[in-house]
């Protein structure tokens, strides 16, 4: 089975194992996700299957979409309410400041990664030696906060619910502590959903139980081509006989296929099969990535 299955992933689960139940509803062995997620974050986890899984290198579109709610005045080892309590503040920061607070990390920013992380120190993850009490330097890394929206404030409690873009690789739960910080409190997130991930929103998401039930009443997969997750690319369409050359690796003239795109695009045939991706130089059109398999029609002449 090709194509993509966008699981909305519940609590508790690791993505690993949203894989392994997904694995053993539809029975395809070769799956692939784009995103990890934490266990204790719910929402958008796309799941690559079969020639699928070839896509997930090659996804241009890394902008994340999260839900997050968080609280001032506690600080915890884990930067979220799961972890041990550290220290509690008095919290004297107004709905106005906190808005402004979170506006001065909108841009480029640098994060420190959290001990209780999947980062890779030395060959050990980081959450393996936090669990073990062994704390170490962690070299800040690059993140892009594109935009922060406030969906709801409790001055009275410290509780607050914000709408978060940002670039792949940015730690949400890290972002409130360090708004915490520089409030004066400390904060610690409390709850987060992903809602879009590599332009796929929760509207494309089914649960593990609804697939369990489409399995249980012979119904079909809801499974989206693969073409979706190039959706940003531009689209080129060649002939029959440049579908042929295509899916065999051969680059094509740029001038019998278009005179205006440059760079990565998405090839379909004149029937509209997604041949794969494409990179236009100006001069050629060469074969990124091909997922049509050889044997297609296009592999041979038509009489």
């Amino acid at each position: 089975m090709n194509g993509i299955i966008c699981i909305d992933k519940p609590e508790s689960f690791t993505s690993f194992d949203v894989i392994a139940k997904v694995r053993g509803i539809i029975g395809e062995r070769k799956m692939g996700h784009a995103g990890t997620l934490d266990p204790m974050v719910t929402g958008v986890l796309p799941i690559f299957m079969g020639g699928a899984t070839k896509a997930i290198g090659l996804l241009d579109d890394q902008t994340k979409s999260y839900r997050g709610s968080f609280r001032l005045g506690v600080i915890t080892d884990t930067q979220d309410i799961w972890g041990s309590v550290i220290e509690n503040r008095k919290v004297n920061a107004s709905k106005d400041e906190v808005l402004y607070t979170m506006s001065q990390f909108v841009g480029k920013i640098k994060q420190v990664p959290p001990m209780f992380s999947a980062v890779r120190v030395g060959g050990q993850r980081l959450y393996a030696l936090a669990r073990q009490g062994v704390e170490i330097t962690r070299e800040p890394r690059d993140a892009e906060i594109y935009s922060v929206r406030m969906v709801s404030a409790d001055e009275g409690s410290g509780e607050y619910t914000v709408d978060v873009d940002c670039s792949k690789g940015t730690y949400i739960r890290t972002l409130f502590s360090d708004v915490g910080q520089s409030l004066g409190c400390g904060a610690v997130m409390t709850s987060l959903r992903r809602t879009r991930s590599c332009g796929f929103c929760l509207e494309d998401c089914v649960t593990i139980g609804d697939l369990q039930k489409i399995r249980d009443e012979g119904g079909e997969f809801p499974v989206i081509p693969t073409q979706r997750a190039f959706a940003q690319l531009p689209e080129v369409t060649v002939s029959q006989a440049q579908a042929r050359r295509f899916i065999n690796g051969a680059p094509l003239d740029s001038c019998r296929v278009t005179t205006e795109l440059r760079g990565r695009c998405a090839v379909f045939s004149p029937d509209g099969t997604f041949l794969g991706i494409g990179d236009n130089d100006g001069v050629t059109l060469s074969v990124v990535k091909l997922f049509v398999v050889r044997e297609d029609t296009y592999s041979h002449d038509r009489k």
